[in-house]
């Protein structure tokens, strides 16, 4: 396997784009930082930085503007994928990074958010805008959290436990609670979106709750061949779609509705085509988690019998 390959979470979940274009542009920026000593999180920073910037320029009815723009929101995503690359590739990664990687990102499309939004007023739009695109950030949240817990619910089945990083939402609140503002104010700070974000996750997923709970109890850390390619079998079709309500497919729209200037068309996009893929893929995941457990407790009942 080459050393590019290492650094992907797994084939299987990777988009196209990311695999021809964004990993390996990645891959060259976490080499470049490895042998410059450069942690992730420093480069999460920078491309919150770039980001941010990026989305200010789309602020501006100026198509030149708007290209620069673009592109530093193209180089913020490839900086995006370089931090996540450096940490499976040196070990360097903890639960904190990718809470703030998470945060990197939200903070990019709320400047994005922002300068659309001020663009569709300056150019003679309502103030209404801007509760428009608040219900378009909180869908857009559930959107994302959803895509990214199932891909990594694939990972957690399929791959490795080790690789699915899926924190249950009493668990962070917990540590949430018992951190003081005080005197770690970094940590806290972040775990207070990552408490919602897990929230979040949890209440359109209550079958697949069950069945990861119950495959704890019943394959402990060692998830048996036979039930990873069931479970590989019925949610692979559905990766293609999580990717979707992921970062590429809505930056994309994004770049069109910037150069045509139609920015408000951007926040129609997540409010309803991205809403109803969410809605569409989340009661079939749920229906395909049903026949999951009832799978499992197959397996738990040949165990069992094994046993004897």
């Amino acid at each position: 396997m080459s050393q590019i390959e290492l650094s992907y979470k797994t084939r299987d979940v990777e988009e196209f784009l990311d695999v021809y274009f964004y990993r390996p542009f990645g891959f060259l920026i976490a080499k470049a930082c490895w042998r410059l000593g450069i942690k992730p999180n420093a480069i999460t920073t920078m491309g919150m930085v770039i980001g941010v910037a990026g989305g200010h320029l789309l602020f501006y009815n100026n198509h030149w503007l708007n290209l620069y723009g673009i592109l530093l929101i193209i180089l913020n995503e490839a900086f995006d994928s370089a931090d996540g690359q450096l940490a499976r590739l040196s070990g360097i990664h903890s639960r904190y990074g990718r809470i703030f990687d998470g945060f990197a990102g939200n903070t990019v499309f709320l400047s994005i958010y922002i300068h659309l939004c001020l663009r569709y007023i300056y150019s003679g739009g309502s103030w209404w805008v801007f509760l428009l695109a608040v219900i378009s950030g909180i869908c857009h949240s559930y959107q994302s959290a959803m895509a990214d817990y199932y891909r990594n619910g694939y990972l957690h089945f399929v791959v490795s436990v080790k690789k699915g990083e899926l924190d249950k939402h009493k668990e962070v609140l917990r540590r949430f609670r018992s951190l003081s503002w005080k005197k770690d104010f970094p940590g806290k700070f972040l775990l207070m979106f990552y408490v919602n974000y897990t929230r979040q996750q949890e209440s359109l997923s209550g079958n697949f709750q069950k069945l990861f709970s119950r495959s704890a109890e019943v394959f402990q850390d060692s998830i048996p061949e036979g039930f990873k390619n069931t479970y590989k079998e019925y949610n692979k079709p559905l990766l293609k779609y999580y990717n979707i309500l992921t970062t590429n497919t809505r930056q994309i729209w994004l770049f069109i509705v910037v150069l045509l200037d139609k920015p408000i068309f951007y926040f129609f996009f997540e409010l309803t085509l991205l809403n109803i893929l969410l809605a569409w893929v989340t009661i079939k995941q749920e229906h395909l988690n049903k026949k999951l457990l009832l799978r499992l407790e197959d397996f738990r009942s040949a165990k069992i019998r094994v046993e004897k």
